[in-house]
Protein backbone atom coordinates (compact mmCIF):
# COMPACT_ATOMS: atom_id res chain seq x y z
CA UNK A 1 0.00 0.00 0.00
CA UNK A 2 1.35 3.52 -1.30
CA UNK A 3 1.65 5.86 1.71
CA UNK A 4 0.78 9.56 0.97
CA UNK A 5 2.67 12.41 0.08
CA UNK A 6 5.45 10.14 -0.56
CA UNK A 7 6.86 8.86 -3.99
CA UNK A 8 6.69 5.61 -5.42
CA UNK A 9 9.55 3.60 -5.69
CA UNK A 10 11.41 3.86 -9.12
CA UNK A 11 13.74 1.10 -10.80
CA UNK A 12 16.99 2.81 -11.33
CA UNK A 13 18.50 2.70 -15.08
CA UNK A 14 21.55 0.52 -16.00
CA UNK A 15 24.65 1.40 -14.32
CA UNK A 16 27.49 2.13 -16.33
CA UNK A 17 31.03 2.63 -14.92
CA UNK A 18 33.88 4.27 -16.61
CA UNK A 19 37.31 4.27 -15.51
CA UNK A 20 39.17 7.01 -17.52
CA UNK A 21 40.79 10.43 -16.94
CA UNK A 22 39.23 14.03 -16.50
CA UNK A 23 39.25 16.79 -19.24
CA UNK A 24 38.72 20.06 -18.06
CA UNK A 25 37.26 21.12 -21.03
CA UNK A 26 34.09 18.63 -20.47
CA UNK A 27 34.65 17.67 -24.45
CA UNK A 28 36.30 14.03 -23.73
CA UNK A 29 37.43 11.73 -21.27
CA UNK A 30 35.15 10.98 -17.90
CA UNK A 31 33.15 14.22 -18.81
CA UNK A 32 32.01 13.21 -22.18
CA UNK A 33 31.30 9.55 -21.15
CA UNK A 34 28.77 10.66 -18.48
CA UNK A 35 27.05 12.70 -20.35
CA UNK A 36 27.06 10.04 -23.37
CA UNK A 37 25.11 8.00 -20.81
CA UNK A 38 22.87 10.21 -19.63
CA UNK A 39 22.12 10.98 -23.11
CA UNK A 40 21.64 7.53 -23.39
CA UNK A 41 19.20 6.71 -20.65
CA UNK A 42 21.89 5.08 -18.54
CA UNK A 43 23.19 5.75 -15.05
CA UNK A 44 27.13 6.94 -15.15
CA UNK A 45 29.37 6.40 -12.65
CA UNK A 46 33.32 7.14 -12.57
CA UNK A 47 36.68 5.66 -11.45
CA UNK A 48 39.25 8.99 -12.08
CA UNK A 49 42.24 7.74 -13.47
CA UNK A 50 44.24 11.10 -14.04
CA UNK A 51 43.33 14.68 -14.42
CA UNK A 52 44.35 16.76 -16.84
CA UNK A 53 44.65 20.60 -18.30
CA UNK A 54 43.19 20.42 -21.25
CA UNK A 55 40.94 23.28 -23.39
CA UNK A 56 40.50 23.15 -27.36
CA UNK A 57 44.11 23.77 -28.45
CA UNK A 58 45.18 20.57 -26.06
CA UNK A 59 46.37 19.01 -23.20
CA UNK A 60 48.41 21.68 -21.05
CA UNK A 61 48.91 19.34 -17.97
CA UNK A 62 48.28 15.47 -16.66
CA UNK A 63 48.81 13.93 -13.14
CA UNK A 64 47.94 10.34 -12.55
CA UNK A 65 46.14 9.30 -9.61
CA UNK A 66 47.99 6.92 -7.04
CA UNK A 67 46.90 3.22 -8.17
CA UNK A 68 45.57 3.13 -4.71
CA UNK A 69 42.90 5.87 -5.30
CA UNK A 70 42.21 3.80 -8.68
CA UNK A 71 41.20 1.22 -7.12
CA UNK A 72 39.10 2.51 -3.70
CA UNK A 73 37.28 4.47 -6.64
CA UNK A 74 36.55 0.96 -8.28
CA UNK A 75 36.07 -1.29 -5.29
CA UNK A 76 33.60 1.82 -3.67
CA UNK A 77 31.29 1.88 -6.78
CA UNK A 78 31.16 -1.79 -7.81
CA UNK A 79 30.78 -3.38 -4.36
CA UNK A 80 27.83 -1.36 -3.04
CA UNK A 81 26.16 -0.14 -6.40
CA UNK A 82 26.72 -2.25 -8.73
CA UNK A 83 27.49 -2.10 -12.72
CA UNK A 84 26.02 -3.60 -15.73
CA UNK A 85 29.15 -2.89 -18.20
CA UNK A 86 32.40 -0.86 -17.67
CA UNK A 87 33.96 1.32 -20.07
CA UNK A 88 38.20 2.45 -20.27
CA UNK A 89 39.64 5.03 -21.50
CA UNK A 90 42.69 6.97 -20.28
CA UNK A 91 44.88 5.06 -18.39
CA UNK A 92 48.23 6.56 -18.40
CA UNK A 93 50.94 4.30 -16.64
CA UNK A 94 51.56 0.48 -16.85
CA UNK A 95 51.11 0.03 -13.02
CA UNK A 96 47.54 2.13 -13.38
CA UNK A 97 46.45 -0.42 -16.32
CA UNK A 98 47.87 -3.21 -14.55
CA UNK A 99 45.42 -2.83 -11.44
CA UNK A 100 42.48 -1.89 -13.95
CA UNK A 101 42.83 -5.39 -15.49
CA UNK A 102 43.12 -7.17 -12.13
CA UNK A 103 39.97 -5.40 -11.25
CA UNK A 104 37.88 -5.82 -14.49
CA UNK A 105 39.11 -9.53 -14.37
CA UNK A 106 37.09 -9.61 -11.51
CA UNK A 107 33.65 -8.27 -12.47
CA UNK A 108 31.06 -10.07 -13.54
CA UNK A 109 29.81 -7.66 -16.63
CA UNK A 110 30.90 -6.59 -19.92
CA UNK A 111 33.90 -4.70 -20.41
CA UNK A 112 34.31 -1.71 -23.58
CA UNK A 113 38.11 -0.72 -23.85
CA UNK A 114 38.85 2.19 -25.59
CA UNK A 115 42.95 2.02 -25.91
CA UNK A 116 43.84 5.73 -25.52
CA UNK A 117 46.84 6.16 -26.31
CA UNK A 118 47.06 10.30 -27.74
CA UNK A 119 44.25 13.08 -27.74
CA UNK A 120 42.42 14.84 -30.68
CA UNK A 121 45.48 17.69 -30.75
CA UNK A 122 48.28 14.42 -30.79
CA UNK A 123 48.60 14.83 -26.89
CA UNK A 124 50.31 11.49 -25.49
CA UNK A 125 48.21 10.32 -23.01
CA UNK A 126 50.02 6.92 -22.21
CA UNK A 127 52.96 5.79 -21.30
CA UNK A 128 55.04 4.06 -23.97
CA UNK A 129 56.18 1.62 -20.71
CA UNK A 130 52.33 0.55 -20.15
CA UNK A 131 51.69 -0.63 -24.31
CA UNK A 132 52.63 -3.80 -22.83
CA UNK A 133 50.11 -4.39 -20.49
CA UNK A 134 48.06 -3.02 -22.66
CA UNK A 135 48.09 -6.02 -24.71
CA UNK A 136 48.90 -8.28 -22.24
CA UNK A 137 46.52 -7.46 -19.02
CA UNK A 138 43.83 -4.94 -20.83
CA UNK A 139 43.23 -6.64 -23.68
CA UNK A 140 42.25 -9.75 -23.09
CA UNK A 141 39.18 -8.41 -20.52
CA UNK A 142 37.48 -6.60 -23.01
CA UNK A 143 34.25 -7.49 -24.33
CA UNK A 144 34.71 -5.12 -27.35
CA UNK A 145 38.16 -3.10 -28.25
CA UNK A 146 37.40 0.36 -30.28
CA UNK A 147 40.95 1.72 -31.22
CA UNK A 148 41.48 4.42 -33.79
CA UNK A 149 44.16 3.04 -36.45
CA UNK A 150 47.18 5.08 -34.68
CA UNK A 151 46.38 2.71 -31.38
CA UNK A 152 46.08 -0.43 -33.79
CA UNK A 153 49.90 0.75 -35.25
CA UNK A 154 51.06 1.39 -31.77
CA UNK A 155 49.69 -2.44 -30.08
CA UNK A 156 49.67 -4.24 -32.93
CA UNK A 157 52.33 -2.61 -36.00
CA UNK A 158 49.54 -3.19 -37.92
CA UNK A 159 49.24 -0.07 -40.33
CA UNK A 160 46.09 1.23 -42.32
CA UNK A 161 46.54 2.87 -45.11
CA UNK A 162 42.92 1.61 -46.75
CA UNK A 163 39.67 0.28 -45.98
CA UNK A 164 41.62 -3.38 -47.32
CA UNK A 165 43.69 -2.81 -44.48
CA UNK A 166 41.22 -2.89 -41.58
CA UNK A 167 40.58 -7.34 -42.03
CA UNK A 168 44.15 -7.29 -41.42
CA UNK A 169 44.08 -4.16 -38.09
CA UNK A 170 41.38 -7.04 -36.60
CA UNK A 171 42.77 -10.16 -36.76
CA UNK A 172 45.90 -8.46 -35.21
CA UNK A 173 43.56 -6.64 -32.20
CA UNK A 174 42.07 -10.08 -31.77
CA UNK A 175 45.18 -11.81 -31.21
CA UNK A 176 45.35 -9.89 -28.14
CA UNK A 177 42.56 -11.33 -26.29
CA UNK A 178 39.67 -9.23 -27.03
CA UNK A 179 36.31 -10.56 -27.64
CA UNK A 180 34.97 -8.35 -30.52
CA UNK A 181 37.38 -5.81 -32.36
CA UNK A 182 35.86 -2.43 -33.40
CA UNK A 183 38.94 -0.96 -35.50
CA UNK A 184 37.57 2.66 -36.24
CA UNK A 185 38.24 4.04 -39.94
CA UNK A 186 37.38 7.44 -39.43
CA UNK A 187 41.08 8.71 -40.25
CA UNK A 188 40.77 7.31 -43.91
CA UNK A 189 40.24 9.08 -46.68
CA UNK A 190 36.06 8.89 -47.62
CA UNK A 191 33.41 7.35 -45.82
CA UNK A 192 33.57 6.85 -41.58
CA UNK A 193 34.13 3.33 -42.62
CA UNK A 194 34.93 1.05 -38.93
CA UNK A 195 35.03 -2.96 -39.07
CA UNK A 196 33.50 -4.54 -36.45
CA UNK A 197 34.55 -8.47 -35.69
CA UNK A 198 34.77 -11.28 -33.35
CA UNK A 199 36.96 -13.44 -35.68
CA UNK A 200 33.96 -15.35 -37.40
CA UNK A 201 31.58 -12.81 -38.63
CA UNK A 202 32.03 -9.38 -39.90
CA UNK A 203 30.13 -6.06 -39.98
CA UNK A 204 30.74 -3.09 -42.12
CA UNK A 205 29.28 0.61 -40.64
CA UNK A 206 29.35 2.86 -42.83
CA UNK A 207 28.70 6.79 -42.22
CA UNK A 208 28.80 10.01 -44.47
CA UNK A 209 32.25 11.97 -44.29
CA UNK A 210 30.72 15.17 -41.77
CA UNK A 211 32.33 18.43 -43.02
CA UNK A 212 32.58 19.62 -39.28
CA UNK A 213 36.31 19.79 -37.71
CA UNK A 214 34.67 20.16 -34.01
CA UNK A 215 35.01 15.86 -33.21
CA UNK A 216 36.79 16.19 -29.75
CA UNK A 217 35.87 13.53 -27.65
CA UNK A 218 34.44 11.16 -30.52
CA UNK A 219 36.37 8.16 -29.40
CA UNK A 220 35.51 8.60 -25.87
CA UNK A 221 31.93 8.82 -26.38
CA UNK A 222 31.51 5.93 -29.13
CA UNK A 223 33.10 3.47 -26.36
CA UNK A 224 30.38 5.19 -23.84
CA UNK A 225 27.31 4.67 -26.20
CA UNK A 226 28.60 1.15 -26.77
CA UNK A 227 28.45 0.32 -22.93
CA UNK A 228 25.52 2.09 -22.61
CA UNK A 229 24.17 -0.23 -25.01
CA UNK A 230 25.18 -3.37 -23.24
CA UNK A 231 24.17 -2.24 -19.82
CA UNK A 232 20.86 -2.01 -21.26
CA UNK A 233 21.04 -5.65 -22.87
CA UNK A 234 21.75 -5.33 -26.21
CA UNK A 235 23.99 -7.59 -28.09
CA UNK A 236 27.71 -6.17 -29.33
CA UNK A 237 26.25 -5.73 -32.72
CA UNK A 238 22.93 -4.20 -31.55
CA UNK A 239 24.75 -1.85 -29.15
CA UNK A 240 28.03 -0.72 -31.78
CA UNK A 241 25.46 0.15 -34.79
CA UNK A 242 23.39 2.33 -32.01
CA UNK A 243 26.34 3.75 -30.95
CA UNK A 244 28.01 4.27 -33.96
CA UNK A 245 24.37 6.65 -35.24
CA UNK A 246 24.23 8.32 -31.90
CA UNK A 247 28.23 9.33 -32.65
CA UNK A 248 28.06 10.31 -36.57
CA UNK A 249 24.76 13.04 -34.68
CA UNK A 250 27.00 14.24 -31.81
CA UNK A 251 29.92 14.93 -34.76
CA UNK A 252 27.20 16.64 -37.21
CA UNK A 253 26.06 18.78 -34.31
CA UNK A 254 30.33 19.44 -33.08
CA UNK A 255 30.25 23.26 -32.19
CA UNK A 256 33.12 25.63 -31.49
CA UNK A 257 34.54 26.49 -28.12
CA UNK A 258 37.75 28.28 -27.40
CA UNK A 259 40.24 28.47 -30.48
CA UNK A 260 41.16 25.02 -31.32
CA UNK A 261 39.07 21.60 -31.81
CA UNK A 262 35.39 21.94 -30.57
CA UNK A 263 33.78 18.60 -28.78
CA UNK A 264 31.04 16.74 -30.37
CA UNK A 265 27.40 17.68 -29.33
CA UNK A 266 26.53 14.67 -26.53
CA UNK A 267 22.87 16.61 -26.01
CA UNK A 268 22.13 16.75 -30.15
CA UNK A 269 18.67 14.43 -29.59
CA UNK A 270 17.27 16.75 -27.29
CA UNK A 271 18.36 20.76 -28.67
Amino acid sequence: MSVPGRAAATVPPPRVLTVAGSDSGGGAGIQADLKTMLALGVHGMSVVTAVTAQNSLGVQGAWDLPVEAVRAQYRSVVDDIGVQAVKTGMLSSAAIVTAVAELLAGTEAPVVVDPVGISKHGDALLAPSALDAVRTALLPTATVATPNLDEVAALTGVRVAGEDDLRRAAEAVLALGPRWALIKGGHLPGDAVDLLTDGTEEHWLRAPRLDNRHTHGTGCTLASAIAAGLASGADVVTAVRAAKDYVTGAVRHGFALGGGIGPVDHGWRTR
